[in-house]
């Protein structure tokens, strides 16, 4: 794209411009033979039309703009893309650098060409806070258009093949930026959807432009070391052909070279030095089909010795991106490491063109279709994760973990392989499987054994995931997902949760201050009140009651500011408060307290938290304060951190009580002090497993053993009465000293 290319100063069109523009368009209808004349026709027409845009526009190199675009044309061709990419490849550029408008395209060259350059077209016409959130946002624009339509990458990885071809001629001070840009996102887009030919193009232009004497260097050493290994390749390559025509096989070999940055970058992580990189070249072995590739491996290992470990088979089981090949390490002459690959003629145009196969290679060949399944389910899960992350920064922290898929292969408990990320875990595999399956997960087995949710998946591994109905993710999980489909989709559901907790509880409360004010209950979203409800919106600045109801819940609104004002408009409908209720609200609950009683019972999620300064259970006076965006943080009324925050914040405070039935145990603190000798550890938290209290946290005092010592333990509680109880029964085990409820300060 332009973001490469700076229009020259001069803008006056040549004679050996247009000459040079000429020839390359020349260049790019030679290879349209596979087109009708119509399309032909239309390709020719959008040259036009672009040719007239860019006039007068040199690249940097000093030919004509025009000559860029025909260039990405070409690429297109190659891989028989139909006439709307190609026809977009030449204005990709339109919009972005002329000024050209997206219904002006569609007016002449129609809506799909139209939304495949829009697509393409970077959003510099917004004013972003920096640059990462400009490039953010123009990769989930970018990606989002190759989801829906996957002819938008390949035009966009023509473009940047073409420009990093053309990089010598941008200033160097540009180099550095672009080419990290290049490995670090399109490299890995190319090799995600199995354009393996264009990957390493990529790769090899970047690091020769972002470390250039390396680049040198390594090059001279592979000259030499191709001199020096020439006589070992022409030696395989006759032994290997005598061994195929002995078995009376047809096949066609060809030698491979290792690309320039694969070698550098095994050097760079193995610390090796370039004589110690082994597997620089190797042969690949075209057949005529599947069990030819397995034929052809066992001619292989009778001729030379395989190496152990080395024998890859991603014929039955794909790369995710669709790659199949048999791969095999043999010891050749003088003990020379050669690799094989063994695949057929459509295996190999997928391995080389990946998703641009689809074009290449129209055939009804089901390991094809396979192949093409495979490597468009990714494009699949951009769409599932941009529908839970409206963040452009965030979107694209998921889609870059999955850009670099070194796969493991797991199997449901019904023999389904599954493709996952290495180092992904049991809850990536659950949502991988469905997202109602991730959010309900509680368990899982491998292999017929429980193991942790947090476990990394392993090749082979059989998986069983146990789900239950009332499960629900837990934002622990973000700490260890690996998947950018999991992580979306738990961060999805615990931002809904906390909003449809956060408006349950904002509508208690407004309906609490309201019974303070004498007013019954909350009027109801209905026609009747719908005027009434507009005033009130207005007043508080809200797009919605939901979101009043949310802001209320999450401290951003106090509930009896906004029950004020419903008081005053409903009295304008001729609904006047009921003295008897204000009074009895008012004044039954702490003077200090400005609204009405809000009871809880531990079933109320994110929206409630429990302070961990005091830790209160059901028995204990309480008081709520309703911190900014946090939601209501429950304190008993004697806790310090409390009173320090009424005193500072008294009209965020409301009155809190327990509900007579609450829905849970609640967690508090034990402080033991024992007398230290064998077991004793032992015998506490078997008094405290016999009290039904069930241990949260153990904490040992770190100096060195005493005759007392303290033991701090996190114990969960029905209520006052249970933690009672409990400390009784401890008190009474041998070796206890003292028992009492941890406090702050303690």
């Amino acid at each position: 794209m332009s973001a490469l290319v700076f229009p020259s100063a001069n803008t006056k069109s040549t004679p050996a411009a247009a000459n040079a523009a000429a020839a390359s368009f020349a260049a790019l209808t030679a290879k349209l033979d596979y087109m009708s004349a119509t399309d032909v026709d239309n390709i020719r027409r959008a040259y036009r039309f672009a040719d007239e845009a860019h006039l007068g526009q040199i690249r940097n190199g000093g030919l004509p703009y025009i000559t860029h675009p025909i260039a990405v044309a070409q690429q297109c061709a190659e891989w028989k893309l139909d006439a709307q990419a190609l026809m977009a490849a030449l204005l990709h550029d339109a919009i972005e650098d002329c000024g050209i408008t997206k219904p002006e395209l569609i007016e002449r060259f129609g809506a799909p060409v139209a939304e495949l350059v829009d697509g393409l077209t970077k959003l510099e016409k917004l004013e972003f806070n920096t640059r990462e959130e400009n490039q953010a946002e123009s990769f989930r624009k970018m990606l989002l258009a190759m989801a829906r339509d996957v002819r938008v990458i390949l035009i966009k990885l023509a473009d940047r093949s073409h420009n990093m071809r053309t990089l010598s001629d941008v200033p160097r001070s540009k180099w550095s930026r672009i080419s990290r840009e290049t490995l670090d996102i399109y490299a890995p887009i190319a090799h995600r959807l199995g354009l393996n030919s264009t990957y390493r193009e990529l790769q090899d232009l970047a690091f020769q432009h972002l470390y250039p004497w390396r680049y040198a260097t390594l090059t001279k050493a592979l000259t030499r070391a191709r001199g020096r290994r020439r006589d070992v390749i022409k030696r395989v390559q006759t032994e290997v052909d005598a061994a195929f025509g002995n078995a009376d096989i047809q096949v066609n070999i060809y030698g491979r070279e290792k690309a320039l940055y694969s070698i550098y970058r095994k050097m760079d992580e193995k610390h090796l030095s370039f004589a110690q990189v082994t597997d620089i070249y190797g042969f690949r072995i075209i057949v005529g089909g599947v069990t030819g590739c397995y034929t052809a491996l066992g001619v292989l290992h009778q001729l030379y010795k395989p190496l152990p470990g080395k024998f890859k088979d991603y014929i039955a089981i794909p790369k995710v991106n669709g790659y199949q090949s048999l791969h095999t390490t043999l010891v050749g002459p003088f003990g020379t490491s050669i690799e094989f690959q063994m695949r057929t003629d459509a295996m190999h145009i997928v391995a080389e063109s990946g998703v641009a196969a689809h074009w290449l290679y129209k055939a009804t060949d089901p390991e094809s279709d396979a192949s093409q399944r495979l490597s468009t389910q990714w494009l699949q899960s951009l769409l599932d994760i941009q529908h839970e992350t409206r963040d452009a920064a965030e979107f694209w922290d998921h889609v870059k973990i999955d850009l670099f898929p070194d796969a493991v292969y797991v199997f449901t408990p019904k023999s389904q392989i599954m493709a996952m990320p290495r180092g992904a875990t049991i809850v990536d595999f659950a949502y991988a499987i469905h997202s109602d399956v991730g959010h309900r997960a509680v368990a899982a087995k491998v292999n017929g054994e429980q193991v942790p949710l947090r476990s990394e998946l392993r090749n082979g591994d059989v998986i069983e995931i146990i789900t239950a109905a009332i499960s629900s993710p837990n934002p622990a999980w973000l700490g260890f997902v690996r998947t950018g489909k999991a992580r979306s989709k738990i961060r999805h559901h615990l931002k809904t949760m906390a909003l449809t907790e956060s408006q349950d509880l904002g509508e208690k409360m407004l309906a609490q201050a309201l019974r303070a004010e004498g007013i019954e209950r909350l009027p109801d979203d209905d026609e009747l009140n719908h005027a009434t409800w507009e005033k009130i919106l207005r007043f508080s600045g809200n797009r919605s009651r939901a979101d009043l109801l949310t802001d209320i819940g999450l401290g951003k609104r106090i509930a009896s500011m906004v029950a004020k004002r419903i008081v005053t408009l409903l009295a304008e409908t001729g609904e006047k408060p009921d003295p008897l209720l204000m009074s009895r609200e008012r004044y039954t609950a702490h003077e200090s307290i400005s609204q009405g009683a809000l009871v809880v019972d531990g079933s109320e999620g994110a929206s409630v938290k429990f302070a961990t300064c005091c830790r209160p259970i059901p028995g204990d006076d309480i008081v709520g304060y309703l911190g900014r965006g946090e939601g209501l943080v429950v304190h008993t009324d004697d806790c310090s951190v409390a009173k320090k925050l009424q005193h500072r914040d008294n009209e965020r405070f409301i009155a809190v009580d327990w509900s007579d039935e609450p829905t849970r145990a609640f967690e508090t603190g034990l402080l033991v002090t024992v007398t230290n000798g064998k077991g004793v550890l032992a015998r506490v938290a078997s008094a405290l497993a016999g009290a039904e209290a069930d241990i949260t946290h153990v904490d040992m005092a770190q100096e060195a053993a005493q005759d007392a010592t303290d033991l701090r333990f996190g114990v969960a509680v029905r209520d006052r009465v249970h933690l009672a109880s409990v400390m009784r029964s401890v008190k009474r085990t041998p070796s206890v000293l003292r028992v009492q409820r941890a406090k702050p300060g303690l």
